[in-house]
């Protein structure tokens, strides 16, 4: 999404947005496995979430926000927001319950959806060097998972 914003080109929301993921910055999940590894119950299972429930179509109007604030273009981002039908057999609502790994190992994340979004938004637009020959050759954005 942020790349394709980035790009200028269509923003894909699935249905009518209202898909629900839960969502986690990248550093509180690999916080989450260290600690499992580190410190979990060897053969137990651990669920990893954030807490952080939200719609795709927030989602992607948060990205927009935020790429309107610290890199503006001549029209707003959400002008690129456009309804795709769901996927055969996609989910609506994909919800992790962490209770075990906070009870057990006391995780919680560190980051809020807001937190973590700004820093995932600041990363890509700090380091295309790393992304950049990525999505030149291997990945360009298009929609995936699609039967023709």
């Amino acid at each position: 999404m942020i790349l394709n914003a980035l790009e200028g080109r269509p923003l894909p929301v699935y249905g009518k947005g209202t898909n629900v993921r839960d969502w986690l910055y990248v550093e509180d999940h690999a916080r989450a496995l260290y600690l499992i590894l580190t410190k979990g119950r060897p053969g137990e299972t651990y669920n990893v979430g954030g807490r952080n429930e939200r719609t795709n179509l927030d989602v992607v109007q948060t990205i927009c926000l935020i790429l309107d604030e610290i890199r503006p273009e001549e029209r707003p981002h959400h002008r690129l927001v456009n309804f795709v039908p769901d996927r055969p057999g996609h989910d609506h609502r994909y919800a992790i319950d962490a209770t075990k790994l906070e009870n057990e190992l006391g995780w919680k994340a560190q980051e809020t959806f807001a937190s973590g979004i700004r820093k995932t938004v600041h990363w890509y637009l700090e380091n295309e060097w790393w992304w950049g020959p990525l999505r030149k050759k291997v990945y360009r954005g298009e929609r995936i998972g699609l039967l023709t």
